[in-house]
């Protein structure tokens, strides 16, 4: 799927026996070649550092670039990747129990901010987001990544002409014409989430009779599944980076009256834990630059379609763009 797929496996058996060794002595210098510079490998010695992430893979990933790049720099790392939802990650956030995981910008505007209306340019909702935060909720924002991974609606290829759903405004016909084949697999999350379903309706005015929830991962498959007839999902919550989709034959459909915000992912930090480590920002800032949507869409897909573990993944990743030693 890259140009390094042919000595993957070999990798990953290598890998998989040297991990531990790999991450304690990983070399002099952590660092990349964006304006961050490099940073020592002891610039964390001593510290402990909480690190979470929710539940999809892209978060799973994300959060194993946090652990490893902290380790390497000489952090101690409690790992509480993996919480469900948004909603338990951000709670764990502002309560205290981990210190960082990475959020969107338009999501956290929209859900956790309590605005109304995404801001269209990237760097300017990426701004509003993190001067609120701070000042709000003490919350640091650093760098935030190119890469946009926001929501969107998919369909079996094969499916969509039978279907007749281009942009989302069609769903308004096939809803109330033919109800049963209107079907959509989404998650808990974005059942919830005002960028989400409802949020989805309320700007397109219809809603779905068939609603079928199931966990994030299983949703692809699912939707690659539907038979344009009265499937369990015809049509599926998707991120529109996601490798999986090209990988299930899926084909996004038009949102054209843009209601999904911008997604841009950036490390979240509490302030008082930012305070106590300021050079997190140098750290992470070559690393969050480097991540546009082929870097993700590509780590993704190692995960997702390739069946490799994330930790593995992000090590290999890590190691070739010369993160870590």
């Amino acid at each position: 799927m890259r140009r390094r797929s042919e000595s993957r496996w070999a990798f990953l058996l290598a890998a998989l026996a040297a991990f531990v060794l790999v991450i304690a002595g990983c070399g002099d210098e952590v660092g990349g070649t964006g304006s961050g510079g490099s940073i020592p490998a002891d610039a964390l010695k001593g510290k402990s550092i909480t690190v979470g992430s929710k539940d999809s893979t892209e978060q799973k990933v994300l959060g194993q670039i946090t652990i490893q790049v902290l380790k390497a720099a000489g952090a101690k790392v409690k790992d509480q990747t993996g919480l469900v939802g948004s909603v338990a990650a951000r709670n764990a956030l502002t309560s205290g129990d981990i210190d960082m995981y990475w959020e969107y910008t338009g999501g956290a505007w929209l859900n956790y901010l309590k605005e109304t209306k995404p801001i269209p340019d990237a760097r300017k909702q990426y701004q509003a987001v993190a001067d609120r935060d701070l000042k709000e909720n003490k919350i640091r924002w650093l760098d935030p990544a190119p890469s946009n991974n926001t929501y969107g609606f998919a369909v079996k290829s094969q499916s969509y002409e039978k279907l007749g759903v281009k942009k989302l405004s069609d769903f308004g016909v096939l809803v109330a014409q033919r109800p049963g084949q209107a079907s959509v697999c989404v998650s808990e999350s974005f059942s919830t989430r005002k960028d989400g379903l409802p949020g989805v309706e309320k700007t397109y005015g219809f809603k779905f009779k068939k609603v079928v929830k199931i966990d994030e991962g299983m949703i692809y498959s699912e939707t690659n599944k539907g038979t344009g007839l009265g499937g369990s999902c015809n049509f599926g919550e998707v991120f529109i980076t996601d490798g999986r989709l090209s990988a299930n034959n899926l084909r996004v459909i038009e949102d054209d009256k843009a209601f999904f915000p911008k997604y841009n992912p950036a490390l979240n930090v509490r302030e008082e834990v930012f305070k106590a480590n300021p050079q997190l920002q140098q750290l992470f800032s070559p690393i969050a630059a480097k991540l546009d949507n082929k870097e993700l869409q590509d780590l993704n897909a190692q995960v997702d379609v390739e069946g490799l573990p994330d930790d593995i993944v992000v090590q290999e990743w890590l190691k070739d763009e010369g993160f870590i030693g």
